[in-house]
């Protein structure tokens, strides 16, 4: 997965559309957010101590600390939610198409085929109803930190009204039932089914999916939708399995044993010591509600996470009611602008996630050239070839190069990052009272180095009496013992270890699946992506046709997962439509096509390596081991120009680079 970055070139054009454009930036209040002339912080100190804090947690074995969730382990992934476990005869029939996932990704690809008038399709999915990851992650506090209004899809179809700014997890899966409901999915689905492998059959010209259940069920078009994070991953940690106590992975979590709900109140705890490893997003979300309920709580560190302000608030039906049509798609591509540089107007989120860049933004423009140089350089671009052949817009931009330097445009966005993380250290020392406890949980790495969190509730959690905060100080825990946790010499004795270590991230495809897929001629596709990812569009893949996956492989990436999600469905529901209304039944991408679009990958991918390694250890990184492979990458150019080539492409409607044929 690659890192969210700044695009310099994004940010150029961000500079310029306010220059240029009648934007509706406030540009006066943009250069007063941000100071960047006299630091309140030493540059190169925190250099230093960044670079001090990565290296601590530098390991040879990456992502081998981590085992798969198999063998005697196979308990974690166990459903705890299902009231009955479904029996009933294996399936042999055959369909139009499958849908492997009941995520927003298998949904939403279900909802847009009804949309163009699909019906004999299924969706299979291994949980006991729609949710994907919601459906495993219902641990106390569980939430999105990305707004409701942009996160869930489809809002103007169903007309769904999210409860506050930032949803939850009862509510996602309350609106999953919505979308269900709306396009009638229910019939559709196949629950508590784990596909073992899918298999393309020559002499038929369909696909075979064989299940956990016995079956065998054929298809025209398989879509994969089984999403980036839905395998939970457990530390290698020495005697792992000698612990005679309570123990469960957050994604799967045991309210039998806690008590209480999503919303906490975890009563079952009051006289249990609880250990939690981890303190990643998912441990900063239910770490206040275990130290709310249990009677000794060690929360165990390797690496602090970035704790913003959350600031949820109530929506306001009025507000939301008199929303024009189309609202939610500007909305959401606002967003996009804003973490790829292609701003458009005002900042219609304004959150967390976009105020870094807003801050970015008021540093370029203390240090961009003036009204009068830029109408200058207008004036002067008549006499340019340049401007001919680049365009006005490329050529302004290369004049602000050569103004203000590639390094001294690298330093603005260093410095607009480390004001912002000073912030987020400067926190911890206001709300945490115990000073070494504050500095413990102080996060020294750039903020896009590990997914930011937001939370008002898990610092102050620290004050309690009952919560001790236990920092390996990046080494992670010694052993776990029949007891407890051993660490630096001395045991934690605990009732209950919590694993909130979250999903596998770095590993092969077919392992984070859960399932192989074999193409033509038998080739797998652990075999065709051995050396590298090679796909069309990130969506099809030569060798493997009528197939479809879904997911940020050189395709769209961004932290808005949905709305590539949704994107994609559209562009799965245009391309089988258009090939049933020509009296088509076989597509796959050409080689040619798959090649040109791997060179593609390879032209647009932004040169991260040096901001990746020195990043601290993380999924974001692959665990301090990033991929450096270019055409690993999604597409280099950002979502927003993603979107808008692939819908440049439907509206040609030729469907270039794929191979078709009827039967």
């Amino acid at each position: 997965m690659q890192v969210l970055s700044y695009p310099s070139n994004g940010l150029i054009q961000m500079i310029f559309i306010n220059f240029l454009l009648e934007s509706e930036y406030d540009k006066l209040s943009l250069r007063e957010e941000i100071k960047m002339q006299n630091y309140s912080f030493d540059p190169d100190y925190l250099r230093d101590k960044y670079r001090q804090e990565r290296d601590k947690r530098l390991r040879e074995d990456g992502n081998d600390q981590y085992q798969e969730v198999s063998g005697d382990f196979s308990y974690f992934v166990d459903d705890p939610y299902i009231d009955e476990a479904i029996e009933r005869q294996a399936l042999t029939d055959s369909y139009e198409i499958v849908i492997i996932g009941g995520g927003f990704g298998g949904v939403l690809a279900a909802s847009r085929l009804k949309e163009a008038g699909f019906s004999d399709f299924k969706i299979i999915e291994k949980g006991g109803n729609f949710g994907g990851t919601w459906y495993w992650n219902r641990y106390p506090g569980a939430s999105c930190d990305i707004e409701s209004y942009i996160y869930f899809p489809l809002l103007e179809e169903t007309k769904f009204i999210p409860g506050k700014k930032y949803t939850n997890a009862p509510e996602t899966l309350e609106y999953f039932d919505v979308i269900s409901e709306k396009f009638g999915l229910n019939e559709h689905a196949i629950f508590q089914t784990e596909v073992n492998d899918v298999r393309w059959k020559d002499d038929e010209r369909l696909w075979e999916i064989n299940t956990n259940k016995g079956d065998k069920i054929k298809c025209n078009y398989v879509v994969h939708a089984n999403g980036p994070l839905n395998r939970p991953k457990l530390p290698a940690i020495n005697g792992i399995n000698d612990y005679k106590g309570h123990t469960f992975h957050t994604s799967r979590w045991d309210y039998q044993y806690t008590g209480g709900s999503s919303k906490g109140n975890l009563s079952n705890l009051k006289d249990k010591r609880v250990a939690v490893i981890g303190t990643g997003a998912t441990a900063v979300q239910c770490i206040p509600h275990l130290a709310e309920s249990a009677k000794q709580l060690y929360v165990f560190q390797r690496t602090p996470s970035s704790i913003d302000e959350r600031n949820n608030t109530e929506t306001n039906q009025d507000w939301f009611l008199n929303q024009s049509p189309g609202w939610q798609a500007k909305r959401r591509e606002n967003f996009e602008g804003f973490l790829t540089g292609n701003v458009n107007g005002k900042d219609l989120v304004n959150d967390g996630w976009t105020e870094v860049f807003r801050r970015i933004l008021g540093a370029m423009l203390n240090n961009g050239p003036s009204r009068f140089r830029i109408f200058l350089w207008t004036l002067g671009s008549v006499f340019s070839r340049k401007l001919y052949t680049e365009g006005l817009r490329s050529y302004l931009q290369g004049k602000f190069m050569s103004h203000i330097g590639v390094k001294n445009l690298a330093k603005q966005v260093e410095m607009a990052d480390f004001e912002k993380m000073e912030q987020i250290r400067a926190r911890a020392d206001s709300v945490v009272n115990d000073p070494d406890t504050a500095e413990s949980l102080k996060p020294y790495y750039r903020q896009f180095c590990k997914r930011p969190c937001f939370h008002d509730e898990y610092l102050s959690a620290f004050n309690n009496d009952n919560v001790e905060l236990v920092d390996t100080d990046g080494k992670g825990v010694d052993t776990i013992t029949e007891k407890g946790i051993i660490f630096n010499g001395k045991e934690y004795e605990v009732d209950c270890i919590i694993f909130a270590t979250g999903f596998e991230v770095g590993t092969e495809y077919t392992r984070r699946c859960g399932y192989e897929i074999y193409g033509k001629n038998g080739l797998s596709v652990t075999e065709k992506w051995q050396d590298g990812l090679s796909t069309l569009h990130g969506m099809h893949a030569n060798g493997f046709p009528n197939c479809f996956f879904f997911g940020p492989q050189q395709g769209a990436f961004t932290a808005n997962y949905t709305h590539s999600l949704d994107e994609q469905s559209i562009h799965l529901s245009y391309i089988l439509k258009k090939m049933k209304e020509d009296k088509l039944t076989y597509v796959e991408a050409s080689k040619q096509a798959e090649d040109n679009w791997v060179d593609t990958i390879i032209a647009k991918s932004r040169d991260m390596r040096d901001f990746r390694e020195s990043c601290t250890p993380g999924y974001y990184n692959n665990e301090g081991k990033p991929d450096l492979e270019p055409q690993n990458n999604p597409y280099g150019g950002g979502p927003l120009e993603f979107f808008s080539m692939m819908n440049k492409w439907r509206k040609e409607g030729k469907l270039e680079g794929l191979e078709l044929s009827g039967n």
